[in-house]
């Protein structure tokens, strides 16, 4: 079985390595090795699982509703539709999500 590193790197923590099968998501990858990861929906929609991606190759197996081909451009990926295709480097948490929607409370 063809598996990736993937390391995880919060900002405001620590950074974790994990394998994640290539027919496994990010997520469920982080899920199988109780890794704490932000997550809504699993397909897609809500961008809670957003993640920026370093380095590396992640594919999204499922049209990335939640992002906007800018969000794309600049490397963000939802992980809870990302499958890897080679070791990659990803930002998370929810400071990386924060990004992408200006919070209407602050």
């Amino acid at each position: 079985m063809v598996t990736h590193e993937v390391t995880l790197d919060w900002r405001d923590g620590p950074t974790r390595t994990i394998a994640v099968a290539a027919d496994e998501t990010v997520v469920e990858a982080a899920r199988r090795t109780e890794q704490t990861l932000p997550y809504g929906c699993l397909y897609g929609a809500c961008g809670t699982c957003t993640g920026r991606l370093i380095a590396g190759d992640l594919v999204h197996t499922e049209r990335a509703r939640a992002l906007k081909p800018r969000h794309s451009t600049e490397g963000y990926v939802l992980l809870c539709i990302a499958k890897p295709r080679s070791d990659c480097h990803v930002e998370v948490g929810a400071t990386v999500q924060a990004e992408l929607v200006s919070n209407p409370w602050k």
